[in-house]
């Protein structure tokens, strides 16, 4: 949701360092699935502490690298257009999270901060595969959006919450709710192997 983030002025914020032109933001998803199966992918959104964040930035500017994104002007009053967050989606909920092994107890976490180091080790394993870093990777991202179907594509749900106004919609394309979407990393990992061989 885009969030007072503990701030009580009755505007929505959205989070430093995500927000930052230099940081790749992750936001967050829901799976459904049937089986084995995955069926459908949804903004993750069950409630007030337990939804993806998402917004315009009334700090920064929006990047070069993600002019072309259609970011809408930000729910606060003046409706600013800035850097839009996140850039990327993935995996979110807790009930569909990751197996973890903590102080020796195994548990099943989730949020936008397990979605980070899914990324981060997605990008890890990219690097090994290509044989050389893909560096800052916003601009390759947000160029390789549009045609390499790299990304799912979240449609469905909003960043919303009871307490909050101003939520964001998913919608076709980037969206302050998942960004880009979530990964497809094979589809990926070619996309960036074209750009960087051509």
């Amino acid at each position: 949701m885009a969030q007072a983030d503990g701030v009580n002025d009755g505007l929505v914020h959205v989070d430093f360092p995500a927000s930052s032109p230099f940081v790749l933001g992750c936001g967050g998803t829901r799976l459904e699935g049937s089986g084995h199966k995955i069926t459908r992918e949804v903004v993750w959104n069950e409630g007030p502490d337990s939804s993806t964040g998402g917004g315009v930035s009334d700090v920064f500017d929006v990047p070069t690298w993600q002019s072309a994104a259609n970011v809408p002007p930000s729910a606060n009053p003046g409706g600013r257009i800035g850097r839009g967050v996140p850039d990327v989606g993935g995996d979110a909920d807790p009930a569909t999270g990751y197996h973890v092994l903590v102080d020796g107890q195994q548990a099943v976490i989730g949020g936008t901060s397990a979605v980070a180091p899914l990324w981060a080790g997605l990008i890890a394993l990219m690097n090994q595969q290509l044989g050389h870093p893909v560096g800052f990777i916003n601009p390759a991202l947000y160029h390789l959006s549009t045609s390499s179907r790299a990304f799912h594509d979240i449609k469905v749900g909003n960043n919303e919450s009871s307490s909050e106004q101003g939520a964001y919609v998913a919608q076709s394309g980037w969206d302050p709710c998942t960004g880009l979407g979530s990964p497809n990393g094979i589809k990926l990992l070619t996309a960036l192997h074209s750009l960087h061989t051509s």
